[in-house]
């Protein structure tokens, strides 16, 4: 009995195995990490994909909602060295993108390890090498690499606010990330907390599905039509910023915004003192692209209502004293970076889980630290960031295979395996 309580315990014990990686460790599956692996393929770089959900891009597979496209054309969404098809819309759907990023995988033959979480990460000074902790399972590991790539995101965890009274109200509350449709909350008034794209989006999708939406809107927002005279108004900057400063950019695109949308301040949404462009540069606040919203809010089927001061009695009281009766509350509030909680360094990244260095240089630190998906660019700028990463990785990775020079690694514990 005894020895067979000994077995007992000793197969509840957690299997450790220490793996060396003959190349980078990518942290992150997503499009940003995705597009750095085929990057470092096509530099002849062999690298190792941990992803701590089950499947690629898991935020546009798991918490993204039903009707969802991409804000803005395929092609400032298509990652390095694989365009869209051809017979994808201008705007793709979810589905096409999630499909898209699956054939990009096998494209470049990326296979990830899944169900992998990453626990810590920290570069060891005696072997200058990085030392990875995962735990999958019941199973731990620790990878040991020259190279880490942190493409873990700006969209890592969710950001929940504290509202008084919030968790005591007795309706549905549910973050923006488990919305899927507004076919469950019909005939209800739904209160949906943030006004950016997700909650524009998400309020226009209750109202086509016969709920009685408001959005809280706190301070300020930009609102831009998606396209002027047939032309997306994210092309037109673009176009524009190649010749123009940005503030000149900004006059320009809220003239323009005035002429197709209107005065939309009479409808209580209030625009900030800074451009839209200067807005996104300095405090990474993405500007709303109108697709419908604003005609139902002109209609009144939208309300747009002031900040919350609290929850009370199955009914919500606003900053001016008004009262409003709640059956639900979506929270469209936005994501944050999770690389504090799991990167040990100081240096490169700051508090707040971004590089310190702003765009266009935040993706490489010291010691082979690189962050891809910072930018607050889109993909595009985490497009950027990937072939800036894999040609940098692959500049001393071709000089040393030609060089054939053979390094010898330290490693703790026992380095059983070799990827």
């Amino acid at each position: 009995m005894e020895n067979l309580f000994r077995l007992v315990d000793y197969e509840d014990m957690p299997s450790k195995r220490c793996i060396w990686v003959n190349g980078p460790v990518i942290v992150g599956a997503g499009p940003s990490g995705l597009a750095t692996a085929a990057c470092l393929k096509q530099q002849g770089v062999p690298f190792m994909v941990l992803e701590r959900a089950e499947c690629i891009a898991s935020l546009w597979q798991k918490r993204t909602y039903d009707r969802l496209k991409l804000h803005l054309p395929k092609q400032f969404c298509q990652l390095p060295n694989l365009p869209f098809p051809q017979d994808f819309p201008e705007y793709p759907t979810k589905k096409q993108f999630i499909d898209y990023l699956e054939s990009y995988a096998r494209r470049f033959e990326i296979s990830p390890r899944f169900n992998e979480r990453v626990q810590s990460a920290r570069y060891d000074e005696t072997s200058g090498l990085w030392r990875v902790k995962t735990v999958a399972a019941r199973n731990e590991f620790e990878y040991i690499c020259r190279w880490l790539v942190v493409a873990t995101g700006e969209n890592a965890e969710c950001v929940m606010p504290e509202i008084e009274g919030l968790g005591d109200f007795k309706g549905d509350v549910i973050h923006a990330c488990e919305y899927k449709s507004g076919e469950s909350f019909k005939g209800e008034k739904v209160l949906v907390v943030g006004c950016g794209n997700s909650g524009m989006e998400l309020s226009l999708d209750l109202c086509n599905h016969s709920a009685s939406p408001s959005i809280v809107l706190r301070s300020s927002v930009h609102v831009l039509p998606r396209e002027v005279f047939g032309k997306s108004t994210f092309e037109l900057a673009v176009l524009m910023m190649q010749w123009l400063p940005v503030w000149i950019v900004d006059k320009i695109l809220l003239v323009l915004a005035r002429l197709v949308l209107g005065n939309i301040e009479r409808f209580g949404l209030k625009r900030p003192s800074e451009g839209p462009l200067e807005l996104k540069n300095t405090k990474g606040k993405t500007p709303v692209l109108d697709i419908g919203t604003l005609e139902k809010i002109r209609s009144g089927d939208i309300k747009v209502v002031p900040g919350i001061k609290r929850f009370a009695n199955g009914c919500v009281e606003f900053v001016n004293g008004e009262r409003q009766d709640v059956d639900a509350v979506v929270l469209a509030t936005g994501y944050r970076s999770n690389v504090p909680s799991w990167l040990q360094e100081g240096e490169f990244f700051s508090k707040n889980g971004f590089p310190k260095s702003p765009f266009p240089n935040g993706w490489k630190g010291n010691a082979g630290l690189y962050a891809v998906g910072f930018t607050r660019r889109g993909l595009s700028g985490a497009s950027s960031d990937a072939m800036k990463i894999a040609q940098d990785i692959g500049q001393v990775w071709k000089l040393e295979t030609k060089q054939k020079k053979h390094r010898t690694t330290a490693c703790h514990r026992r380095c059983i395996s070799q990827f």
